[in-house]
């Protein structure tokens, strides 16, 4: 600042630049505390401006890099993956006349698919077709799907319970105190027992298995001589109950063994017993059980959109 002499030891000060808010009038100590608080002020001002920039960038940096996932979760490839099916003529592998729900999978995932369903069986075979993968190098499996249980409702199987319970003592925080136990029930007359003893198998003997179970799709009307004579699922089997009730039953048991379920029953969006899906039936006329090639394509593609959220493996 340019500074003149004036009586009483003032000096008058003109604003510059480096102190603009200075009064026009000070002392020499006032003016040096002035220009340090205004450097200080803009020096703080200029920091600000550099952090706000700082920030701005990054903002604009995150925005467009890619985005790196940190989740241990294995890609969802199963290209390459061996898959064990196992169920009843739906997935027969010798039964033809159509294109299985399994060949379009393993077409759209590039799976390796080994069959060992079996024509007309229920749950309580699920076991003996695990010892049949076994014997054929079971070993080298990565998941396993089960599409089971419209025979368990044709042959009128009760659904039974989950949970065998009974009152016992058990040591908590110190004190010996009695208190219910559940553990799986085992009753192979029953839809639930023979899940459990299923799954409890597979569990036990590939606990690096990804494991999934499909729940049976709606029914159409099937007959293929005077004694096999199967109604659509408009009609409860003997017992009263529906065919509904036995595809909850499947959705239960993910919940029980901690098991991805593809509910192929309510969202396939086959009714093979309406006229408007003959196109999907295997045989219009006789067969509207079996779903045929057109009907195994759309089911094909609610079990590959399911599958492609899954890791085909644990291991």
């Amino acid at each position: 600042a340019e500074r003149k002499r004036v009586p009483s030891g003032i000096f008058r000060v003109r604003t510059c630049k480096h102190t603009p808010h200075a009064p026009r009038h000070t002392t020499r100590a006032s003016c040096n505390h002035w220009a340090m608080e205004y450097g200080i002020i803009r020096c703080m001002k200029n920091m600000m401006t550099a952090v706000l920039a700082a920030m701005a960038l990054a903002v604009a940096g995150c925005a467009t890099a890619p985005s790196r996932s940190t989740s241990a979760t294995p890609p969802c490839d199963w290209k390459g993956k061996r898959v064990a099916v196992l169920g009843d003529s739906i997935s027969d592998a010798r039964l033809k006349g159509w294109k299985h729900w399994w060949k379009w999978v393993a077409e759209d995932l590039g799976a390796e698919m080994s069959v060992y369903a079996v024509n007309g069986r229920q749950w309580n075979d699920i076991p003996r077709q695990v010892d049949a993968m076994a014997k054929d190098g079971g070993g080298s499996v990565d998941a396993i799907l089960i599409f089971m249980g419209t025979n368990d409702f044709n042959s009128n199987v009760p659904l039974g319970v989950w949970w065998d319970e009974s009152m016992v003592s058990v040591n908590r925080n110190g004190r010996i105190v009695p208190v219910m136990r559940r553990l799986p029930s085992h009753d192979a007359s029953t839809v639930r027992g023979r899940i459990n003893v299923a799954l409890e198998k597979i569990k036990r003997e590939y606990p690096r298995c990804q494991v999934v179970l499909m729940t049976p799709i709606r029914r159409g009307f099937f007959t293929c001589s005077a004694d096999n004579v199967q109604p659509d699922d408009s009609y409860a089997n003997e017992l009263g109950l529906y065919i509904e009730d036995y595809a909850r039953t499947v959705k239960e048991a993910g919940e029980v063994w901690s098991v991805p379920v593809v509910d192929t029953y309510s969202e396939s969006g086959l009714l093979l017993a309406m006229p408007s899906f003959s196109d999907c039936c295997n045989r219009a006329d006789t067969d509207r059980l079996h779903p045929g090639t057109e009907g195994t394509r759309r089911l094909a593609l609610t079990v590959t959109a399911r599958l492609k959220t899954l890791p085909p493996t644990f291991r």
